[in-house]
């Protein structure tokens, strides 16, 4: 496993250098090194290391999430705080309803397997957008308006709300009892308790770190050690009580931000270094789990489902950013933002065709849907972390934070 290891460590670090020289994003390059070196095409990978990717995925994000969290000013939040939320579940509604009713019609699936394809194919993946929207918060870009804090709060409330819509779903689908209107409850029950689980261990660790004054890797050890319990604790009481544990590990860095800015810098700087590795794990890993010869099977008309979904999914998103303070260009670059798939469909893609396998139903339906959800990432990941890297140098306005702003007022 560890020569699988060093060879994507290797072969990803020399891609994502030659993508930097030709202005292409890094993670593009550690994507196509992923799906190269994975088990459908060369085949070069160790059994042992795909049968840990889930757990190493999983941690890299937490990784990457925890960072977006030591970002997230209370200020900002509230400036952005309404058009946030309604990017959090409106454009998901929107493409997944297109989808519902083309995927009937051009691709031959009842409407229920239809609004399955939409619920996997409507979440937007953190793991490109928060990366690249972390970047435009360190550099500037876009933070004169929150607009980086804008889409990386909504892009991890969005999956919560899709995953949620799919589980209702696949329930009804399979014949297992669903109490619909609970579920449809632990939606704002989730978020809500995950974020205040996460704003009490924050404090909690705030308090822990003032009074033993630990060094700064060992802060590091400490909070991320947390969030991986968190992210346990919520599989543990997901039968009983729905939590967000992903919007619990983003908050438990805001609450330090808010309490002791030093704190939140020295963790911050500290966890973008253990991102160079988790990057690598984190996009390898996904691109290994793409079939290319699956996503094949879709043909043209799959691309076109996909397509006509981006196009309602950005509709939506359109009507969530009118009224805000942005021009047409920021506008335009939130609803590229908002385009990319990754993370959600390689997670649960094959889960339909698993349940289906195991209630005897016809696996027709989740082939195929398995072929799209590896088709949407093929066609979004690698053109969309493409797109937002594009305009936003060249659409977003460089500037100061809102909180740099608010404070200079106040001194005039």
């Amino acid at each position: 496993m560890l020569d699988s290891l060093a060879e994507l460590a290797i072969a990803s670090l020399l891609i994502a250098w030659v993508f930097k020289k030709i202005k292409i994003p890094e993670l593009v390059g550690m994507l196509l090194i992923g799906t190269l070196f994975g088990p459908y095409v060369m085949n070069w990978l160790d059994p042992t290391l795909l049968d840990i990717s889930g757990d190493l995925r999983l941690a890299a994000l937490i990784v990457i999430l925890l960072r977006a969290g030591f970002e997230l000013k209370r200020d900002t939040l509230n400036k952005v705080g309404k058009p946030s939320l309604l990017l959090s579940f409106i454009p998901a509604v929107f493409e997944a309803s297109a989808i519902t009713y083309l995927g009937h019609i051009w691709l031959g699936l009842t409407y229920l397997e239809a609004a399955i394809l939409g619920s996997i194919l409507g979440a937007v993946s953190p793991a490109v957008v928060v990366p690249l929207m972390i970047h435009f918060q360190k550099k500037k870009w876009g933070t004169n308006k929150g607009i980086p804090i804008m889409v990386m709060a909504a892009s991890s409330i969005d999956d919560v709300f899709v995953i949620v819509i799919y589980s209702i779903l696949v329930g009804i689908y399979t014949g297992n009892h669903v109490n619909v209107a609970w579920e449809l409850a632990g939606i704002p029950i989730s978020i809500a308790l995950g974020i205040g689980v996460g704003i009490a261990v924050g404090w909690g660790l705030y308090k822990l770190f003032e009074h033993f004054s630990p060094r700064a890797t060992k802060r590091t050890l400490i909070v991320m050690a947390l969030s991986v319990l968190l992210v346990r604790l919520e599989h543990v009481i997901e039968h009983w009580v729905p939590f967000a544990a992903l919007l619990a590990v983003m908050a438990i860095g805001f609450i330090i931000l808010e309490k002791r800015e030093h704190y939140a810098h020295e963790l911050s700087a500290k966890f973008a270094k253990i991102w160079v590795v988790a990057e690598i794990i984190l996009f390898t890993m996904v691109g290994a789990q793409v079939n290319i010869s699956v996503a094949w099977h879709s043909g043209l008309m799959g691309a076109a489902v996909i397509f006509a979904g981006l196009i309602a999914r950005s509709i939506g998103s359109w009507i969530c950013v009118l009224g805000t303070e942005l021009n047409t260009k920021e506008r335009l670059f939130v609803l590229i933002a908002y385009l990319p798939k990754a993370t959600v469909q390689a997670a649960i893609g094959a889960a339909p065709l698993a349940a289906m396998k195991l209630a005897g139903m016809d696996t027709g339906p989740g082939e195929l849907i398995l072929a799209m959800a590896v088709l949407s990432i093929l066609l979004t990941a690698p053109l969309g972390a493409w797109a937002i890297t594009f305009t936003g140098n060249r659409w977003l306005t460089k500037g100061e934070s809102f909180r740099s702003k608010t404070k200079i007022k106040a001194v005039d």
